[in-house]
């Protein structure tokens, strides 16, 4: 007959250490292998490592549809309009593209001009909108339901000839607030944000692409690409010092040839100054392009200049609307007034295409 098998507490000393420091050694390879990544506030989810050993996000999105989100920023609260693909996988992160309005405008009314909305929802994968309103109040003949705003470019007088007051909100701080805010409650890939913008949008995309690279993988401003500040001396002139990423930051920027707010050659206005190709050509140079530029006809009045060879796999590429205004191209809204928009392009297509092609570092 044969021996009843011997419990676990009978086994020899030397043979139960080691099955004790196989099961620990067992325990610590698995928790090693998950990284948890909470992307909500009222989210518990996990992440895993994928097949190259990188942790990959993992978070749970409540937002759907447009709504409004509250950014809280040094003691205040900013609605933030912000618009989620409702097909869209709530476990699933998302790109966020930012969408700045121009001055003398709003959140609200920069949605209807770009109709990034509807680009998001024809993503087969989906990214979400926001469109924050900047802080300047201006006066203005005619103003819009959600009112006239101005943003804080750094260095740059607002449409009114002014510089911000010195107490102004922090545009480059505050939009920092709103990536943060919504890769919270929006599961955001954070690896995957870009800013696009209009006219005084598009600098202040600029301004936030110089100072915070870390943030932003690509900017695509349209009527509005600057690469830092003009020199003090000459506003025609770029002073190189005022925009310097420590990374390549992606540049796509649509501009009319008759652009008569922000002109394609340059003013002597503070608030413009040197010109849209020494803008593209200060940034393919940040980017370290090596290529020389190369120019293409891509219909009857549009032609699109590339920088190629650029460092970290990074691009610039300006589309030129020849008889342009300071206009969106493709945009459905009736902004005549501001010259002539091309519908031979869409400036909100041709931007995300861009982007998606362009994540992060």
């Amino acid at each position: 007959m044969s021996s009843p098998q011997q419990p676990f507490s009978s086994t020899p000393p030397r043979h139960r250490m080691l099955v004790i420091a196989s099961v620990i050694v067992a325990v610590l390879a698995l928790i090693a292998s998950v990284t948890v990544t909470g992307c909500g506030s009222d989210s518990a989810s996990s992440g895993s490592a994928d097949s190259t050993g990188s942790a990959v996000q993992a978070c749970t999105r409540a937002l759907s549809g447009t709504q409004t989100v509250e950014v809280a920023f040094t003691g205040e609260t900013y609605p933030v309009r912000v618009h989620v693909p409702t097909d869209a996988d709530p476990n699933t992160p998302l790109p966020l593209v930012l969408d700045l309005h121009g001055s003398n405008s709003n959140g609200t009314s920069q949605a209807e001009i770009s109709g990034l909305d509807a680009v998001a929802d024809a993503d087969a994968d989906g990214f979400i909108v926001a469109e924050p309103t900047a802080a300047i109040a201006l006066d203005t003949d005619d103003p819009l339901p959600d009112g006239n705003w101005a943003w804080n470019v750094p260095g740059v007088p607002t449409t009114a000839g002014e510089y911000p007051d010195d107490d102004a909100r922090d545009d480059v701080a505050f939009l920092a607030a709103v990536i943060d805010s919504l890769t919270e409650q929006a599961c955001v890939d954070a690896d995957r944000v870009y800013a696009t913008g209009y006219s005084g949008g598009g600098r202040m995309a600029s301004a936030l692409a110089c100072e915070r690279p870390d943030l932003i993988a690509a900017i695509a401003p349209v009527a509005g690409l600057r690469a830092g500040r003009a020199t003090e001396d000459d506003v025609t002139v770029l002073d190189p010092t005022t925009c310097a990423p420590d990374r390549p930051v992606s540049v796509l920027t649509f501009h009319g040839t008759e652009d008569q707010v922000n002109p394609f050659a340059g003013n002597d206005d503070a608030r413009w100054g040197y010109s849209v190709e020494a803008a593209v050509s200060a940034w393919a140079d940040l980017n370290g392009c090596t290529d020389e530029a190369a120019t293409e006809k891509v219909s009857d009045h549009v032609s699109l200049t590339r920088y190629g060879s650029c460092e970290g796999e990074a691009a610039v590429e300006l589309y030129t609307v020849d008889g342009g205004g300071h206009t969106w191209p493709g945009t459905g809204v009736d902004i005549s007034a501001l010259g002539t928009t091309t519908q031979e392009i869409s400036a909100s297509e041709l931007m995300w295409d861009f982007f998606a092609a362009h994540p992060g570092q």
